[in-house]
């Protein structure tokens, strides 16, 4: 599967690069972290930015790695196009100083190949500090509030997916 070429900023774009993962165990469920940085109950897909140079598909391992301690998974598919959402003015300061409005994310569905024993948390910055297995259709209930119409429409995208 070819991915999408490396992204290139540009000092006028006022979203973020980035890629989100559904990372998938075998029995379709899909990974969720609850974010160790926000004091709602919030849970989300593995997701982060992509370093210059660097195509989703490399981001997307790289991000595993750094966020559930694995990179152990293999690629089904990724999104046509670019998915973007913003976040809450006061969300974007704290966290980008002000840079950027929201995120443009490439999206990836990935097989997990590992065991819920190759999955650790416990990195020098940890993103989560919960995890778990969830159908799909439980998603969107599960985000954040800026993030539930990207997640209704990544399942959309990925619905062929999901109903095999």
């Amino acid at each position: 599967m070819n991915s999408a070429p490396p992204v290139e900023r540009r000092a006028r774009d006022d979203y973020r690069p980035g890629v989100g993962i559904v990372l998938l165990n075998e029995r379709g469920e899909v990974f969720v972290g609850r974010r160790a940085d926000l004091r709602d109950e919030a849970w989300q897909m593995p997701q982060g930015g992509i370093d210059d140079g660097e195509t989703p598909q490399q981001a997307a391992f790289r991000e595993l790695k750094e966020e559930i301690g694995s990179d152990k998974a293999e690629v089904i598919a990724e999104s046509k196009g670019w998915f973007e959402y913003d976040v809450p003015e006061e969300f974007a300061r704290k966290k980008w100083g002000g840079r950027w409005r929201g995120q443009r994310q490439r999206w990836l569905v990935m097989l997990f190949r590992g065991t819920d024993a190759d999955i650790d948390l416990g990195s020098d910055h940890p993103e989560f500090d919960a995890w778990r297995w969830v159908r799909v259709d439980e998603l969107p209930k599960l985000a954040v509030s800026f993030k539930r119409q990207l997640y209704l429409e990544v399942i959309g995208e990925f619905s062929t997916i999901f109903r095999d």
